[in-house]
């Protein structure tokens, strides 16, 4: 938990950019980064160096997305759910979540970064099978464990107080 912690930390998580992060549009419009940084660094075959102006402004977006959008009128929704879920799970060493709940969610985040191998190895030499691969195996293993954030979520919500008054 503590990388976790440091990148809340990096990312300046606090409960206001919490609130925002848990905008649907903040979820949906972050599912796609990957991709578009694959596609940007993929680029470079075709706009060499410049290839890096559309991978800078991915980073930037990936850091500025939680802070981008409003505070959403209603969070009874799967996306802002993933987003107390995640909340939940990095807090785990404060109000711990079930075994079960946190041997799953290791295991789809361990899925998600095996895709990172061929992904990368595909990007290094230029397979686009192994790029298209490792994409496939990190969304979906991601887009999984996101899911199981809800879950951890709606089991910790009736535990802690503070964490059922997030749903509005």
């Amino acid at each position: 938990m503590k990388i976790a912690h440091q990148f809340e930390r990096l990312m300046a998580m606090d409960d206001v950019a919490w609130a925002r992060h848990a905008n649907p549009w903040s979820g949906w419009t972050r599912l796609p980064i990957l991709p578009l940084l694959a596609l940007s660094f993929w680029s470079r075959v075709w706009i060499g160096w410049w290839c890096l102006l559309p991978f800078l402004a991915l980073v930037v977006w990936t850091f500025w997305n939680p802070r981008a959008f409003p505070r959403p009128a209603s969070t009874d929704n799967w996306m802002s759910k993933v987003t107390f879920g995640e909340r939940v799970w990095l807090h785990a060493d404060v109000h711990p979540i079930p075994g079960h709940h946190a041997r799953m969610a290791s295991c789809l985040g361990m899925l998600a970064g095996a895709g990172l191998a061929p992904l990368i190895w595909g990007l290094w030499v230029l397979n686009p099978w192994a790029v298209l691969l490792g994409l496939v195996i990190t969304v979906v293993g991601k887009l999984w464990q996101m899911d199981r954030m809800v879950w951890i979520y709606q089991d910790m919500k009736d535990k802690v107080p503070e964490y059922a008054q997030w749903l509005r």
